[in-house]
């Protein structure tokens, strides 16, 4: 759907190439900047294009279906060209999307990413070289598939002719940076205003999943300890080192943990690694093996007791029941 308006202005152009079961509130929070700010401008700033492989409409993960031209009509005079993702798409449709991305980039557009989309561009091979950033969900096993890459856990990444976004209402923040760049603060604010956005996060803004969020209120030691204990899921460390690091002793580290997080810190490392185990086994192709090794189980046997008593099921049967498209 392109949007019309006529103007002096040449609109700058995007195109969206929508993947199976993308998330709807990137796209929404990707778009809706731009028509508020031909709005508010009173001129078609941007001109916008939803687009699919095949020219038939894609659902989004919400089940909304979403009318789309076929990509090969359109792409080739983008000003910006961005892959939309949500869930995983199942490995069999991935090359069709790595090849239509290979194209755009042989054109002089900007090539971006939306949410979990940052992974096909990866496999394209579009971001070597580049800094970029993907859904903290998905960072573990993108960073484990991808480790020669710079990826960060930045709400969005700008560099030079990429663009990659972590999802959700920080497309919206990424829009705004480039409205303020193109056209102006004033006018971004304006548009922000409109959405009740009250701040304008910046490219160097971090991610705060929900153990961030969680965690902001420990304190100090217990926020130390966790930070050692994540930096080192794949080798773990011993929790006396741990406390020795920080200045306290087992006994006050196991006070504090227990108050706080409800479970001994021997026991919370666990449930951190069994996390990182889940993003991998969830997000990820890695063999059950190398995900054991990463997250510092002696063996797939001993990741998978605990993967069982903490999810009831086997690491096989928990990646198998993940949705797919």
């Amino acid at each position: 759907m392109v949007n019309h308006t006529s103007s002096a202005v040449v609109p700058r152009r995007f195109v969206f190439l929508l993947a199976e079961c993308l998330s709807m509130m990137s796209l929404s929070s990707a778009i809706e900047p731009l028509r508020s700010a031909n709005r508010l401008a009173g001129e078609t700033l941007y001109a916008w294009t939803l687009a699919s492989l095949d020219g038939e409409p894609v659902d989004a993960s919400n089940g909304i279906p979403l009318a789309a031209h076929k990509f090969d009509d359109v792409y080739a005079n983008a000003d910006y060209v961005f892959i939309c993702g949500g869930l995983r798409l199942p490995p069999a449709r991935e090359p069709a999307f790595v090849a239509a991305l290979k194209r755009a980039a042989r054109t002089n557009a900007v090539i971006g990413s939306l949410s979990t989309a940052t992974y096909l561009l990866a496999v394209a091979g579009l971001l070597d070289g580049y800094q970029c950033t993907i859904h903290w969900e998905n960072l573990p096993a993108f960073t484990e598939a991808f480790p020669d890459l710079l990826c960060s856990s930045k709400l969005f990444d700008i560099d030079r002719d990429r663009m990659t976004c972590s999802g959700g209402i920080a497309a919206m923040d990424m829009m705004l940076h480039l409205i303020r760049i193109q056209h102006g603060s004033d006018l971004a604010v304006r548009v922000a205003n409109q959405f009740h956005h009250e701040r304008i996060r910046g490219a160097a803004d971090n991610q705060r999943g929900w153990r961030d969020q969680n965690h902001a209120s420990l304190p100090r030691g217990i926020r130390r300890a966790i930070e050692m204990m994540r930096a080192h899921v794949e080798t773990p460390l011993q929790i006396n080192d741990i406390g020795s690091a920080i200045g306290m002793t087992s006994r006050q580290m196991e006070r504090l943990f227990m108050r706080h997080l409800h479970a001994t810190p021997a026991r919370y490392y666990v449930q951190l690694r069994l996390e990182r185990a889940h993003e991998l086994l969830t997000y990820s192709s890695v063999p059950v093996a190398d995900v054991a090794v990463a997250t510092g189980f002696a063996s797939p046997s001993h990741l998978a007791r605990w993967v069982r008593r903490a999810y009831g099921i086997s690491p096989t049967e928990l990646r198998a029941a993940q949705p797919r498209p």
